[in-house]
Protein backbone atom coordinates (compact mmCIF):
# COMPACT_ATOMS: atom_id res chain seq x y z
CA UNK A 1 0.00 0.00 0.00
CA UNK A 2 2.47 2.45 1.17
CA UNK A 3 4.19 1.69 -2.20
CA UNK A 4 1.02 2.22 -3.96
CA UNK A 5 0.33 6.05 -1.86
CA UNK A 6 3.67 6.76 -3.12
CA UNK A 7 2.83 7.36 -6.74
CA UNK A 8 -0.21 9.51 -5.99
CA UNK A 9 0.40 13.15 -6.32
CA UNK A 10 0.41 14.30 -2.24
CA UNK A 11 -2.30 16.73 -1.05
CA UNK A 12 -1.24 20.12 0.15
CA UNK A 13 -4.75 22.15 1.42
CA UNK A 14 -3.87 23.58 4.82
CA UNK A 15 -7.60 22.11 5.69
CA UNK A 16 -6.14 18.63 5.76
CA UNK A 17 -4.54 18.32 9.38
CA UNK A 18 -3.56 14.47 8.97
CA UNK A 19 -3.29 12.79 5.66
CA UNK A 20 -1.98 9.50 3.73
CA UNK A 21 1.43 10.66 3.69
CA UNK A 22 1.33 10.60 7.71
CA UNK A 23 0.92 6.45 8.75
CA UNK A 24 -1.22 7.83 10.79
CA UNK A 25 -4.73 6.17 12.34
CA UNK A 26 -7.29 8.39 10.42
CA UNK A 27 -6.91 10.99 8.45
CA UNK A 28 -8.23 14.62 9.83
CA UNK A 29 -10.15 18.15 8.12
CA UNK A 30 -10.35 21.12 9.56
CA UNK A 31 -13.71 23.20 8.83
CA UNK A 32 -13.67 25.34 11.12
CA UNK A 33 -11.40 27.08 13.36
CA UNK A 34 -12.89 25.15 16.31
CA UNK A 35 -13.98 21.93 14.61
CA UNK A 36 -12.50 19.28 12.16
CA UNK A 37 -13.84 15.71 11.30
CA UNK A 38 -11.77 12.22 11.75
CA UNK A 39 -12.53 9.55 8.92
CA UNK A 40 -10.93 6.39 9.11
CA UNK A 41 -12.07 3.29 7.32
CA UNK A 42 -11.73 -0.60 8.10
CA UNK A 43 -13.48 -4.10 7.29
CA UNK A 44 -12.06 -7.52 7.55
CA UNK A 45 -13.70 -11.48 7.31
CA UNK A 46 -14.80 -13.39 10.41
CA UNK A 47 -12.39 -14.04 13.01
CA UNK A 48 -15.12 -15.54 15.27
CA UNK A 49 -17.79 -18.09 14.46
CA UNK A 50 -20.81 -16.28 15.97
CA UNK A 51 -22.00 -13.48 13.48
CA UNK A 52 -23.52 -11.27 15.93
CA UNK A 53 -20.09 -11.12 17.66
CA UNK A 54 -17.92 -10.38 14.64
CA UNK A 55 -20.30 -7.83 13.83
CA UNK A 56 -20.01 -6.66 17.56
CA UNK A 57 -15.35 -6.96 17.17
CA UNK A 58 -15.56 -5.47 13.65
CA UNK A 59 -17.30 -2.37 15.03
CA UNK A 60 -14.93 -1.57 17.64
CA UNK A 61 -12.34 -2.12 15.39
CA UNK A 62 -13.77 0.60 13.25
CA UNK A 63 -14.07 2.94 15.51
CA UNK A 64 -10.84 2.53 17.66
CA UNK A 65 -8.92 4.69 14.77
CA UNK A 66 -11.16 7.88 16.13
CA UNK A 67 -10.63 7.41 19.49
CA UNK A 68 -6.45 6.92 18.69
CA UNK A 69 -6.71 10.47 17.49
CA UNK A 70 -8.25 12.24 20.54
CA UNK A 71 -11.93 12.13 18.30
CA UNK A 72 -15.37 11.79 19.28
CA UNK A 73 -17.23 8.67 16.83
CA UNK A 74 -20.46 10.35 15.50
CA UNK A 75 -21.75 8.56 12.43
CA UNK A 76 -21.15 4.95 10.85
CA UNK A 77 -21.46 3.36 7.88
CA UNK A 78 -21.78 -0.31 7.21
CA UNK A 79 -19.63 -1.51 4.59
CA UNK A 80 -20.81 -5.48 3.67
CA UNK A 81 -19.29 -7.99 1.08
CA UNK A 82 -22.14 -10.89 1.36
CA UNK A 83 -21.78 -14.36 -0.10
CA UNK A 84 -25.73 -14.13 -0.71
CA UNK A 85 -25.54 -18.11 -2.18
CA UNK A 86 -23.21 -19.48 1.47
CA UNK A 87 -25.41 -17.65 4.07
CA UNK A 88 -29.10 -17.56 4.94
CA UNK A 89 -30.29 -13.53 5.61
CA UNK A 90 -30.01 -14.18 9.42
CA UNK A 91 -26.52 -14.21 9.24
CA UNK A 92 -26.61 -10.91 7.71
CA UNK A 93 -28.70 -9.75 10.17
CA UNK A 94 -26.89 -10.96 13.13
CA UNK A 95 -23.81 -8.87 11.60
CA UNK A 96 -25.70 -5.84 11.41
CA UNK A 97 -27.38 -6.16 14.78
CA UNK A 98 -23.49 -6.60 16.02
CA UNK A 99 -22.35 -3.33 14.73
CA UNK A 100 -25.13 -1.61 15.52
CA UNK A 101 -25.11 -2.51 19.18
CA UNK A 102 -21.53 -1.57 19.40
CA UNK A 103 -21.77 1.85 18.08
CA UNK A 104 -25.13 2.42 20.22
CA UNK A 105 -22.59 2.03 22.99
CA UNK A 106 -19.95 4.50 21.51
CA UNK A 107 -23.36 6.78 21.38
CA UNK A 108 -22.56 6.49 16.93
CA UNK A 109 -24.99 6.87 14.86
CA UNK A 110 -25.38 4.52 11.94
CA UNK A 111 -26.37 6.33 9.27
CA UNK A 112 -26.71 3.78 6.50
CA UNK A 113 -23.57 1.90 4.37
CA UNK A 114 -23.36 -0.05 1.45
CA UNK A 115 -23.69 -4.12 0.36
CA UNK A 116 -22.00 -5.91 -2.24
CA UNK A 117 -22.19 -9.50 -3.19
CA UNK A 118 -19.12 -10.72 -2.63
CA UNK A 119 -17.38 -14.41 -2.56
CA UNK A 120 -16.12 -13.66 1.02
CA UNK A 121 -17.94 -12.35 4.22
CA UNK A 122 -16.60 -8.89 5.28
CA UNK A 123 -17.82 -6.44 7.26
CA UNK A 124 -16.67 -2.76 9.02
CA UNK A 125 -17.31 0.74 9.07
CA UNK A 126 -16.55 4.18 7.55
CA UNK A 127 -16.56 6.07 10.44
CA UNK A 128 -16.90 9.88 10.92
CA UNK A 129 -16.09 11.53 14.19
CA UNK A 130 -15.60 15.28 15.20
CA UNK A 131 -12.28 16.80 17.03
CA UNK A 132 -10.87 20.45 18.17
CA UNK A 133 -7.86 20.95 16.14
CA UNK A 134 -6.01 21.76 19.13
CA UNK A 135 -7.09 18.46 20.45
CA UNK A 136 -5.48 16.33 18.22
CA UNK A 137 -3.49 13.67 19.14
CA UNK A 138 -1.04 11.89 16.82
CA UNK A 139 1.45 9.33 16.42
CA UNK A 140 4.05 12.43 15.94
CA UNK A 141 4.37 14.07 19.14
CA UNK A 142 6.11 11.37 21.50
CA UNK A 143 9.19 13.21 23.15
CA UNK A 144 12.33 11.66 24.96
CA UNK A 145 11.49 10.99 28.56
CA UNK A 146 7.77 9.82 27.97
CA UNK A 147 6.33 7.22 30.03
CA UNK A 148 4.46 4.15 27.07
CA UNK A 149 1.11 2.41 28.31
CA UNK A 150 -0.80 -0.34 26.59
CA UNK A 151 -4.71 -0.44 27.29
CA UNK A 152 -5.34 -3.66 26.07
CA UNK A 153 -3.44 -7.60 26.23
CA UNK A 154 -1.98 -8.56 22.94
CA UNK A 155 -2.27 -12.21 21.10
CA UNK A 156 -5.57 -11.73 19.76
CA UNK A 157 -3.96 -13.30 16.23
CA UNK A 158 -2.23 -16.53 17.56
CA UNK A 159 -5.46 -17.14 19.57
CA UNK A 160 -8.45 -16.68 16.64
CA UNK A 161 -5.70 -18.80 14.38
CA UNK A 162 -5.46 -21.56 16.72
CA UNK A 163 -9.44 -20.99 16.97
CA UNK A 164 -9.96 -21.20 13.25
CA UNK A 165 -8.24 -24.86 13.54
CA UNK A 166 -10.38 -26.29 16.13
CA UNK A 167 -7.71 -25.67 19.12
CA UNK A 168 -9.56 -24.10 21.83
CA UNK A 169 -12.28 -23.64 23.86
CA UNK A 170 -15.99 -21.82 24.55
CA UNK A 171 -13.96 -20.26 27.26
CA UNK A 172 -10.74 -19.18 25.18
CA UNK A 173 -13.04 -17.50 22.47
CA UNK A 174 -15.20 -15.85 25.05
CA UNK A 175 -12.37 -14.51 26.46
CA UNK A 176 -10.50 -13.00 23.28
CA UNK A 177 -13.77 -12.07 21.77
CA UNK A 178 -14.13 -9.58 24.98
CA UNK A 179 -11.31 -8.12 24.61
CA UNK A 180 -11.77 -7.49 20.43
CA UNK A 181 -15.39 -6.24 21.27
CA UNK A 182 -14.29 -3.43 24.39
CA UNK A 183 -14.74 -0.11 22.97
CA UNK A 184 -11.24 2.33 23.44
CA UNK A 185 -13.50 4.68 24.42
CA UNK A 186 -12.61 5.02 27.87
CA UNK A 187 -9.07 4.63 27.61
CA UNK A 188 -9.34 7.68 24.55
CA UNK A 189 -11.21 9.95 27.51
CA UNK A 190 -8.77 9.26 30.00
CA UNK A 191 -6.06 10.48 27.32
CA UNK A 192 -8.00 13.83 26.26
CA UNK A 193 -8.10 14.80 29.95
CA UNK A 194 -4.69 13.85 30.84
CA UNK A 195 -3.00 15.06 27.91
CA UNK A 196 -1.04 12.60 26.14
CA UNK A 197 1.82 13.48 24.05
CA UNK A 198 0.86 10.50 21.38
CA UNK A 199 -1.19 8.11 20.52
CA UNK A 200 -1.75 4.94 18.42
CA UNK A 201 -4.25 1.62 18.18
CA UNK A 202 -2.29 -1.70 17.74
CA UNK A 203 -4.24 -3.37 14.90
CA UNK A 204 -2.90 -5.41 12.02
CA UNK A 205 0.95 -3.87 12.21
CA UNK A 206 1.16 -5.49 15.42
CA UNK A 207 2.39 -3.53 18.65
CA UNK A 208 5.80 -3.86 17.20
CA UNK A 209 4.95 -2.49 13.88
CA UNK A 210 2.35 0.56 15.33
CA UNK A 211 5.29 0.90 17.97
CA UNK A 212 7.90 1.60 15.31
CA UNK A 213 5.76 3.92 13.11
CA UNK A 214 5.50 5.86 16.32
CA UNK A 215 9.01 5.95 16.93
CA UNK A 216 9.68 7.05 12.99
CA UNK A 217 6.90 9.45 13.34
CA UNK A 218 7.86 11.38 16.51
CA UNK A 219 11.58 10.67 15.97
CA UNK A 220 12.40 9.39 19.00
CA UNK A 221 13.31 5.64 20.34
CA UNK A 222 11.47 3.24 22.19
CA UNK A 223 12.41 0.94 25.09
CA UNK A 224 9.96 -2.24 26.13
CA UNK A 225 10.28 -4.35 28.53
CA UNK A 226 8.97 -7.46 27.83
CA UNK A 227 7.78 -8.68 31.33
CA UNK A 228 5.36 -5.53 31.64
CA UNK A 229 3.47 -6.10 28.15
CA UNK A 230 -0.15 -7.73 28.53
CA UNK A 231 -0.65 -11.01 27.28
CA UNK A 232 -3.45 -12.78 26.32
CA UNK A 233 -3.86 -16.26 28.31
CA UNK A 234 -2.43 -19.40 26.14
CA UNK A 235 -0.95 -16.39 23.76
CA UNK A 236 2.76 -17.69 24.11
CA UNK A 237 1.75 -21.02 23.81
CA UNK A 238 -0.62 -20.71 20.91
CA UNK A 239 2.77 -19.27 19.03
CA UNK A 240 4.67 -22.11 20.43
CA UNK A 241 2.28 -25.05 18.82
CA UNK A 242 2.82 -23.01 15.78
CA UNK A 243 -0.24 -20.89 15.24
CA UNK A 244 0.85 -17.82 13.82
CA UNK A 245 -0.90 -15.78 11.15
CA UNK A 246 0.81 -14.77 7.99
CA UNK A 247 0.70 -11.12 9.03
CA UNK A 248 2.48 -11.77 12.36
CA UNK A 249 5.33 -13.01 10.56
CA UNK A 250 5.45 -10.23 7.78
CA UNK A 251 5.30 -7.82 10.82
CA UNK A 252 8.44 -9.20 12.26
CA UNK A 253 9.91 -8.98 9.02
CA UNK A 254 8.62 -5.49 8.46
CA UNK A 255 10.37 -4.46 11.84
CA UNK A 256 13.64 -6.48 12.06
CA UNK A 257 16.04 -3.73 10.74
CA UNK A 258 15.04 -1.27 13.44
CA UNK A 259 14.57 -3.86 16.52
CA UNK A 260 16.76 -5.04 18.93
CA UNK A 261 15.59 -8.19 21.09
CA UNK A 262 17.29 -8.94 24.15
CA UNK A 263 19.30 -12.52 23.42
CA UNK A 264 16.82 -14.06 26.60
CA UNK A 265 13.77 -13.45 24.38
CA UNK A 266 12.78 -16.73 22.52
CA UNK A 267 11.67 -16.72 19.37
CA UNK A 268 8.11 -16.90 20.25
CA UNK A 269 8.66 -14.26 22.33
CA UNK A 270 9.06 -12.11 19.38
CA UNK A 271 6.66 -13.37 17.26
CA UNK A 272 3.49 -12.65 19.75
CA UNK A 273 5.07 -9.04 20.20
CA UNK A 274 4.46 -8.60 16.43
CA UNK A 275 0.76 -10.62 16.96
CA UNK A 276 -1.25 -8.82 14.09
CA UNK A 277 -4.10 -7.78 16.17
CA UNK A 278 -7.41 -7.61 15.84
CA UNK A 279 -9.65 -4.40 17.66
CA UNK A 280 -6.00 -4.36 20.01
CA UNK A 281 -5.48 -1.14 22.43
CA UNK A 282 -3.95 1.99 22.12
CA UNK A 283 -0.42 2.66 22.71
CA UNK A 284 -0.22 5.72 24.30
CA UNK A 285 3.36 8.21 24.92
CA UNK A 286 2.56 10.55 28.35
CA UNK A 287 5.12 13.13 29.60
CA UNK A 288 6.72 11.44 33.16
CA UNK A 289 5.57 14.21 35.03
CA UNK A 290 1.90 13.01 34.26
CA UNK A 291 2.26 8.90 35.46
CA UNK A 292 0.40 9.57 38.97
CA UNK A 293 -2.35 11.32 37.13
CA UNK A 294 -2.69 9.54 34.04
CA UNK A 295 -2.25 5.74 36.30
CA UNK A 296 -5.06 6.96 38.74
CA UNK A 297 -7.60 8.33 35.96
CA UNK A 298 -6.97 4.83 34.04
CA UNK A 299 -8.34 2.99 37.42
CA UNK A 300 -10.73 5.18 38.15
CA UNK A 301 -12.22 4.59 34.53
CA UNK A 302 -11.52 0.52 34.70
CA UNK A 303 -9.22 0.52 32.01
CA UNK A 304 -6.57 -1.84 32.68
CA UNK A 305 -3.54 -0.21 31.22
CA UNK A 306 -0.22 -1.37 31.85
CA UNK A 307 3.23 1.12 31.62
CA UNK A 308 5.40 -0.84 29.13
CA UNK A 309 8.38 1.32 28.65
CA UNK A 310 9.97 4.68 27.68
CA UNK A 311 11.03 7.09 24.88
CA UNK A 312 14.11 8.05 24.68
CA UNK A 313 16.10 10.63 22.26
CA UNK A 314 18.64 8.02 20.94
CA UNK A 315 19.14 5.57 18.47
CA UNK A 316 15.78 7.45 17.00
CA UNK A 317 13.42 5.50 14.93
CA UNK A 318 14.52 2.25 16.80
CA UNK A 319 13.07 -0.64 19.49
CA UNK A 320 14.77 -2.04 22.14
CA UNK A 321 12.80 -4.70 24.09
CA UNK A 322 14.89 -6.00 27.14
Amino acid sequence: MAAALEKLPQTTDPRLLVGTNQADDAGVVQIRDDLALVQTVDIFTPIVDDPYTYGLISAANSLSDVYAMGGTPLSALNIVGFPKDLFPLDVLAAILQGGHDKCAQAGTLIVGGHTINDEELKYGLAVTGLIHPKDLITNAGARPGDLLYLTKPIGTGTITTALKAGKGSPDRERRVSEVMARLNKNAAAVCNRIGVNACTDITGFGLMGHALELAKASQVGLVLEYHTIPLLPDALSCVEQGFVPGGTRANRLFVAANADYAGHLSEEQILLLCDAQTSGGLLISVAEKKQKAIESAFSDAGVEAARIGWTVAEPSGRIAVR
